[in-house]
């Protein structure tokens, strides 16, 4: 099986890499179990796929199955995590042909599908972090499993904790250093367009912040309260890890223009706040990145034909 190489892919593995020894601290070695099942199960999908229609195998694969690997939460069942990888690589990626003509992120794809289909073990029960050294390098799984609020809405977690992971959540989406430091390399590297992830920042934190300052309520199982203060609705839940790693998928971004790219990228952010906000899904990102990956090549397309016109036009009145 020959698999051919992508440096951009690579340099996004090199920062995820952090957040998976962060996940191994946070909440034990079972992290490692996930992410040899996941991987196992999309290559494993890819290739017999890819030898039937005699489509192409590539490292983006081992990035789908990371990030999705990172976006489930510690108690998830291995099994789930197998079917959810499983159709997020098939019924994501491969069915549209493989690398390069994908409409949906592949690893959002398959949190979808298992978020809808296994809602329970996906948002009901959540783990304290470990704390002090050697955390979870000393367990398998921390022993405090609880019945719980997503951490999305327990509002009393401090700032400091939520920037720096100290929270429950997802295996990789709890420290917001670590995604930032991560989301600044594969910029750096060009590996992800800065102008998606500014533009998904400006978007969500204009919105939030127009909807707290104006004191609007949302209802949450507490009851009826305040939405959450800008920087408390940034660093909770997976918006962060899905602004750096996510959105910013080249293929299922589909954007050849720098104004598509901040349409693209404010689009998601307000939708983010939207959802999380008004709907019964506490956590819109994943909902969020499937409707701005559906729209991506119409928005391309009606760029591209808004300029052409425009240049026609300016042709015929200088001729």
């Amino acid at each position: 099986m020959k698999i051919q190489k992508q440096q951009a892919m690579r340099s996004v593995l090199y920062a995820l890499a952090p957040l998976c020894l962060a996940a191994i601290y946070l909440f034990g070695w079972r992290f490692i179990a996930v992410l040899a099942v996941v991987v196992a199960t999309a290559v494993t999908s890819e290739y017999l796929m890819a030898k039937k229609y005699k489509m192409r195998i590539t490292e983006s694969l081992f990035v789908s199955a990371t990030i999705f690997a990172l976006s489930l939460p510690p108690t998830i069942p291995l099994w789930i995590a197998i079917v959810g990888m499983a159709f997020g690589i098939v019924f994501g990626k491969m069915v549209f042909g493989g690398f390069g003509k994908n409409i949906f992120n592949p690893a959002i794809t398959a949190r979808a599908f298992i978020y809808i289909s296994f809602g329970v073990p996906m948002t009901s029960k959540f783990v304290a972090n470990h704390a002090g050294f050697p955390g979870g390098f000393a367990s398998w799984l921390s022993v405090d499993v609880i019945s719980a609020a997503t951490p999305l809405v327990a509002r009393d977690t401090g700032l400091l904790n939520l920037f720096l992971g100290f929270n429950g959540g997802s295996f990789g989406e709890t420290s917001a250093l670590l995604i930032i430091l991560g989301g600044l390399y594969i910029i750096y590297k060009k590996s992800a367009n800065w102008k998606i992830v500014v533009s998904s920042l400006l978007g969500f934190l204009a919105l939030q912040s127009i909807l707290f300052f104006s004191g609007v309520q949302v209802v949450t199982e507490r009851g009826a309260e305040l939405v959450a203060s800008p920087l408390t609705a940034l660093f909770s839940g997976s918006f962060l890890f899905a602004a750096f790693f996510m959105i910013t998928d080249p293929v299922s971004a589909g954007q050849s223009t720098n104004l598509g790219r901040w349409i693209y990228g404010a689009a998601f952010g307000i939708l983010t706040v939207l959802i999380r906000s008004f709907s019964t899904w506490i956590e819109g990102v994943t909902f969020a990145i499937l409707l701005v990956n559906m729209f991506a090549p119409l928005l391309d397309i009606l760029i591209k034909d808004a300029r052409a016109k425009k240049k026609a036009k300016q042709a015929g009145g200088k001729a």
